[in-house]
């Protein structure tokens, strides 16, 4: 399948998934469109239920769509099966097999898809380089550990040179630090063969830290695609914004509008200007959401944009979150960054006030 210059690597329209008939009938994807970009790293991110694996199941033919297309550099892939498109799957579960050895395991596709021997074996020597799995590749796989059957299960499903890979939450089974260093190493990897990455998770640090680009999916619908700074940044719903890290809400009423800010008045009285997104008007009763970070904690409450009582102050290492009361009865935290001339200069029960980060306050569509 010959690529065409300058189209996408992968192109979902209007694509519709029903499990189910009748009554029982479940859209587990409604009308979804998404293009991905060839050599980009795309992350499809969201709760159990929203859609982000049917969708990778669709893009790998394991499924077909109810309605709709999907086209891989121009030509629909839809009607093919699996073995018919070049794209490739690292399931969660790797599916290594553990009585073949490294090597074997990398090597095995191409067997299955009658490559010469003399090139199956240089192309599993690069794959060993690739992934840095050279001393192990006469181990078994089941002699190895989970991070290290992870590498094998990314060299084999790069070995065919595929057009796009697929990730299904390929290190939910690794413990945290292996995981932090596996989301480094996935992101070389990708750098590295230059392939089109399309990885699912519902970890949004993941997310962030690997993406080019994110889909935010909720109830089988994509809210919002944007860079990691635009969907932590400048999310366009409450949803993604509270799905993506943490964050407060304010309730209030918008007061006027001029150049792109609101100014919006909130229960405790306190006037709030805040940006909103594109194609998007705020009236009456909004959500204003402000990141714990985009805001500071001043000693003069009658300085701050708003003003409360400090109800708590956890530490955190790097980090301290000041979780305070405000005047009109919402919860506000905000977060300063520690280092070693830093000092607690707040007790609880003290009156507060809070200075919010010129364009840290945004209002979002509910």
């Amino acid at each position: 399948m010959p690529e065409q210059p300058g189209k996408n690597a992968i192109e979902v329209r209007r694509v519709r998934k029903v499990f189910g008939t009748g009554e029982a009938q479940v859209a587990a994807l409604d009308t979804v469109s998404v293009s991905i970009r060839e050599n980009e790293f795309f992350t499809l991110l969201g709760p159990s239920g929203c859609g982000k694996t049917t969708l990778l199941r669709l893009i790998a033919g394991f499924d077909f769509p109810s309605a709709g297309e999907i086209l891989l550099h121009g030509h629909d892939i839809a009607p093919l099966p699996p073995f018919k498109r070049p794209v490739n799957t690292v399931f969660q579960s790797y599916a290594l097999f553990p009585h073949m050895t490294v090597a074997d395991n990398i090597g095995f596709g191409l067997e299955m898809l009658g490559k010469p021997k003399a090139e199956i074996k240089a192309r599993v020597g690069e794959m060993l380089k690739l992934v840095k799995m050279e001393a192990l590749s006469g181990r078994r796989t089941s002699q190895i550990s989970g991070g290290q059957q992870q590498r094998v299960a990314l060299a084999r499903a790069l070995a065919p040179q595929p057009k796009v890979l697929l990730l299904d939450e390929p290190l939910s089974a690794l413990d945290y630090k292996l995981r932090k260093e596996m989301q480094i190493e996935l992101k070389r990897l990708q750098n590295e063969t230059g392939i089109t990455f399309i990885f699912v998770t519902h970890d949004q640090e993941e997310a962030l830290t690997m993406s080019d680009r994110i889909a935010v999916m909720s109830a089988g619908k994509i809210l919002q695609v944007g860079s990691p700074h635009d969907i932590y940044d400048r999310p366009a719903e409450r949803f993604v914004a509270d799905f993506i890290g943490e964050t407060n809400f304010l309730k209030g009423t918008v007061v006027s509008k001029k150049s792109g800010v609101a100014t919006v008045k909130i229960a405790s009285d306190a006037m709030v200007a805040a940006g909103f997104p594109d194609s998007f008007e705020p009236s009456g009763e909004v959500t204003v959401v402000v990141r714990p970070e985009h805001a500071d904690l001043i000693a003069d409450a009658a300085k701050g944009t708003v003003a409360g009582t400090l109800s708590n102050v956890v530490y955190f290492g790097t980090d301290t979150h000041y979780h305070v009361k405000l005047d009109g009865g919402d919860d506000f935290i905000v977060r300063h960054q520690n280092s070693r001339s830093s000092a607690v200069a707040f007790e609880p029960g003290a009156k507060v006030g809070i200075v919010f980060e010129d364009g840290g306050a945004r209002i979002l569509r509910d």
